[in-house]
Formats: C-alpha cells, sequence, structure tokens
C-alpha cells in the first residue's frame, strides 16, 4: 500500500519556507522542506489543499497566509460547492484553502481536517492505473475529470485531476515548464509517475 506520510517541498529559501509555514499554517508534520535551485516557471503542476469545517477557519488561514507574505490567486468566498479561497506561498506552491460548509458553526478553531494533494495529470486513465498498480484504493472518480485515493492511512491525501482543470482551479495559468519543485514521500522504493512526480520512501 502507498500511503503518503509528507509532501518535500524544494524552495530556494528553506528557513524562510519553514517560518511562513509555521505563522500561516501550522503545518510541521505533513511538510518538510528541501533547499533546491532546480529550474522551473509557471504552473507546475499540482496544488496542495487545507480541507476544514467552516468558513471561519478559511477566512483565518486565508488571512495568516497573506500576512506571512502569500499572494491572492481567487479570494476566499462562497461557491456552489461551499466555501473557500486559493492563495500562493512565496516559495511558488499553490495552496487551496476550502470548505464544504457555506455557514459558520463556531468560531475559528484553525483545525486542518485533511491535507489533499493534487497533482494535474495529462491522461488520466493511465496516471489512475498507474496508482492503483501500487496498491492505492479508489475512494471516487469521476471519469477523466478527478479521481480521489483513499486516504485513510494517509497523513495527505492523494487525488488526481486534469492538469488544465487544476490550474483554472486554482486560477492559474496551465503553462508551465522545468522542476515540480516536490517530491512525494510515502511507500518502500523511490519512484516517478506518469506526470513526472517523484517518489521517495517516507524517512
Amino acid at each position: 500500500m502507498t500511503s503518503i506520510d509528507c509532501i518535500t517541498l524544494e524552495v530556494a529559501d528553506p528557513t524562510a519556507a519553514e517560518r511562513f509555514y509555521t505563522d500561516a499554517f501550522g503545518l510541521d508534520k505533513q511538510v518538510r522542506l528541501r533547499a533546491s535551485e532546480a529550474e522551473t516557471s509557471g504552473f507546475r503542476g499540482f496544488t496542495v489543499s487545507l480541507v476544514v469545517s467552516q468558513p471561519s477557519i478559511v477566512n483565518g488561514l486565508f488571512g495568516a497566509a497573506l500576512d506571512a507574505g502569500a499572494t491572492e490567486l481567487k479570494p476566499a468566498k462562497k461557491s456552489m460547492w461551499g466555501y473557500g479561497g486559493v492563495v500562493q506561498a512565496p516559495d511558488g506552491t499553490i495552496w487551496q484553502l476550502a470548505s464544504s460548509s457555506k455557514k459558520d458553526t463556531g468560531p475559528d478553531s484553525r483545525q486542518i481536517d485533511e491535507v489533499v494533494l493534487l497533482l494535474g495529470v495529462s491522461d488520466m486513465a493511465a496516471t489512475k492505473r498507474f496508482y492503483v498498480d501500487r496498491g492505492l484504493t479508489v475512494a471516487k472518480s469521476f471519469g477523466s475529470k478527478y479521481v480521489e485515493f483513499d486516504g485513510s492511512s494517509s497523513r495527505v491525501k492523494l487525488s488526481l485531476y486534469g492538469r488544465r482543470g487544476l490550474a483554472k482551479v486554482a486560477g492559474a495559468s496551465p503553462e508551465g515548464s522545468g522542476s515540480h519543485r516536490l517530491t512525494i514521500c510515502g511507500g518502500s522504493e523511490t519512484f516517478t509517475d506518469p506526470d513526472g512526480f517523484t517518489w521517495e520512501p517516507a524517512a
């Protein structure tokens, strides 16, 4: 079974990035940082979602991220599916902050319920089959648009999205090249998926 213990973001300044993620989201176990000067431009082909229980928590995380130096890509607001917004961290990683609820039931607790890694893929059927062959179980699937894997044993859940669709959701242009600046920590061996995302064993 391939489960995700954490994700490693490859950043130019790990000290500054660590300060951002501590101040903005309070993340430590799910996100690690590694120094890298790998060439990258435009959309890196993935986003990370922080799923919370109500809009006030989205607003709290959104405000903290902006205060810590993030850039707003989409303002936090109600939508057909719930409430959320999108920010880009100073290191370039795109973060979706989301709740399926449109109303608050209490104060902002800053509690994050799920961390979800969304990979933008070019061939949904091939990438879905690749991960199923590696032991992941599909929890939800919407044709060629979206696949969600069972994340009950993972600190970080994995989902697949068409690359252009994911960029649109994130409020970014789909064009991009070079390094993803991301390593996924999980499983028992090092491998690379069909879209060039690298996995390595969790330390």
